[in-house]
């Protein structure tokens, strides 16, 4: 395939994830009163448990137009996720063997429960990250009138940062799958990736408690672990079907597990 024919390809499935959240994006505009209930209730679950003075209010004289669209956006992200994550292995998958495909395809099918897990997640711990915040409220003479439109920059910041945080294991596979990781790779770097996780957590949460970094920052490395051993699980079974393929006094390089593919479309 010659490089304009990729870029075609390219516009194409970009234009396709695009219509997508488009669309969900038009269904989240009309119901948009029922999703500020929803996203406000946090907020409001919050001040009710630390029995501080909160409100929102629209600070400027564009917002009431602006914060639905906003919050079509946002929508149309998180609903639109399947069509976006499969047109991403889509756009991958013509380089893959046939073999290759058929892992890749699982490891996206598991993409989207995995980022809708994140943004549930995220939903769980956005009353108690605010709650803690309310809490440093100094007296009761002091209120916290919230603006709307900071408050929901905060919650899609929130919400996107679990779902691509939950991820992570997922492109870990399938860097795997086509051959670019190693399981061994993995296990050498493992430290320095549970340091970057973590930190990760601390600068991507926004509101810097411990809870929300351990909330965010455990399962991801739990979920790390577990891709590391899927990878582990996945170079072995490489090795036994390229054993297979050899004299027993034939030795099995590593630029021979790149012939995987091959051999899978072979046999």
């Amino acid at each position: 395939m010659t490089l304009s024919e990729h870029l075609r390809e390219l516009r194409s499935r970009v234009l396709k994830s695009a219509l997508a959240v488009v669309a969900f994006g038009i269904v989240g505009f009309v119901f948009r009163d029922q999703i500020i209930s929803f996203l406000t209730d946090p907020f409001q679950d919050a001040a009710a448990a630390t029995d501080a003075q909160a409100e929102m209010n629209f600070r400027n004289m564009t917002d009431p137009l602006v914060v639905p669209l906003q919050i079509a956006m946002l929508t149309g992200l998180v609903f639109g996720a399947p069509v976006w994550i499969y047109q991403i292995w889509g756009f991958v998958t013509p380089a893959l063997y046939r073999n290759e495909k058929r892992w890749a395809a699982a490891v996206v099918g598991a993409a989207v429960p995995m980022f809708a897990l994140g943004v549930l997640l995220a939903m769980w711990i956005m009353p108690r990250a605010m709650q803690f915040l309310l809490n440093f409220t100094p007296t009761d003479d002091v209120s916290n009138i919230v603006d709307f439109s900071s408050y929901l920059s905060f919650v899609i910041r929130i919400v996107l940062v679990f779902g691509i945080g939950f991820l992570l294991p997922i492109f870990v596979v399938l860097l795997n799958v086509v051959g670019v990781l190693r399981h061994e790779t993995l296990s050498s770097a493992r430290r320095w990736v549970i340091v970057g996780i973590f930190c990760f957590g601390a600068i991507a949460t926004p509101t810097g408690d411990p809870l929300s970094l351990m909330v965010l920052a455990t399962p991801m490395w739990l979920l790390f672990e577990v891709a590391v051993l899927v990878c582990r699980v996945l170079d072995r079974r490489r090795r036994r079907v390229l054993g297979s393929e050899l004299a027993d006094d034939e030795a099995t390089p590593d630029d021979e597990l790149d012939r995987l593919g091959r051999i899978d479309d072979d046999g």
